[in-house]
């Protein structure tokens, strides 16, 4: 489904912020209140939006990204299995950006977790990435036919030979999530997440322990559906329900977004969202959506939160 490109046009002044308690009794916000540009992880400063590069390839991925950076994109995301980190490797080569001012995020595959497998896999990633070291490699999908320990366990030691700045894991439960933490510092969980399926409990988490949630499909793979409460709130705000619905995303604390698109305008469609400040009232017209929609569930997904 093809979304306008409509910018936002005003910028809505409230401020709301939500408070919730971690385990120790300190109060930590779940809205942040601003679409702030970068979200403090742990001490790491991480671009709020970024560009996911899912299903982009060769050429067309190569100029999609060189366009990103070119708009100030500095948090990009691919994965081994997309096939494409030679060409966002060759687009950031020639953006001639300084390494220390991107983020940049990939992930091994479910069936590359054991430990040798780990080592080959982000060693072929920074050859095609053109880079020294990941800010954050990720387990792509959870696998129990491999202990979970001895993947994390080879990521930590990477982690301090300097190899990958940060340790994290995608599509995980917040039961499989409980796991890793206890399995020791775990940086981010990278999930689908969006107005149509809220993940209330993963964000609880990452809020609690200062996790980085990083939001895959933000826009439901562009098909948000035809609901009158998401409408009536980028009506209000003078933009597209998809900014919308972005905003709705980078206003939470803990929440970074990483939509995925070839297209310019939609790339710079996107960025104005960071200049949408959703209220309480936005918010809770947002909570009358239906929830619950997967548009990524493949046959070796976990069982989802219910």
């Amino acid at each position: 489904m093809r979304r306008p490109a409509t910018t936002c046009t005003q910028l809505t002044k409230a401020r709301s912020v939500g408070k919730t308690y971690c385990p120790t009794g300190r109060p930590r916000e779940t809205i942040t209140g601003m679409n702030a540009r970068e979200k403090i992880i742990q001490g790491t400063r991480v671009p709020t939006l970024g560009m996911g590069t899912y299903e982009l390839e060769g050429r067309a991925c190569r100029e999609a990204v060189t366009a990103a950076l070119e708009m100030g994109y500095r948090h990009i995301d691919t994965a081994r299995a997309y096939g494409n980190e030679a060409s966002v490797g060759a687009a950031i080569a020639e953006s001639g950006i300084l390494r220390d001012r991107l983020f940049i995020t990939s992930k091994v595959w479910f069936d590359k977790l054991r430990p040798d497998d780990v080592l080959s896999e982000v060693d072929a990633s920074l050859r095609s990435l053109r880079t020294d070291y990941l800010d954050l490699a990720l387990i792509h999908w959870p696998n129990e036919e491999i202990p979970l320990a001895d993947t994390l366990t080879t990521f930590k030691r990477l982690r301090d030979e300097g190899i990958i700045r940060h340790v994290g894991v995608s599509n995980f439960t917040p039961e499989l999530l409980d796991q890793a933490l206890r399995a020791g510092p775990i940086f981010c969980n990278q999930v689908e997440y969006h107005v149509l399926l809220r993940r209330n409990r993963l964000h609880q988490m990452a809020v609690e322990h200062d996790l980085l949630m990083t939001a895959y499909s933000p826009l439901a793979q562009g098909d948000l559906g035809d609901h009158r409460p998401l409408s009536d709130v980028a009506r209000k705000h003078g933009c597209s329900v998809e900014q919308a619905a972005l905003a709705w995303l980078l206003g939470q604390a803990q929440v970074a977004a990483i939509p995925r698109s070839g297209n310019p305008e939609h790339l710079r469609s996107n960025l104005a969202a960071l200049e949408i400040v959703l209220d309480e009232e936005d918010r809770r017209r947002i909570e009358e959506l239906p929830d619950g929609r997967h548009v990524v569930d493949p046959e070796f997904a976990p069982a989802w939160e219910k």
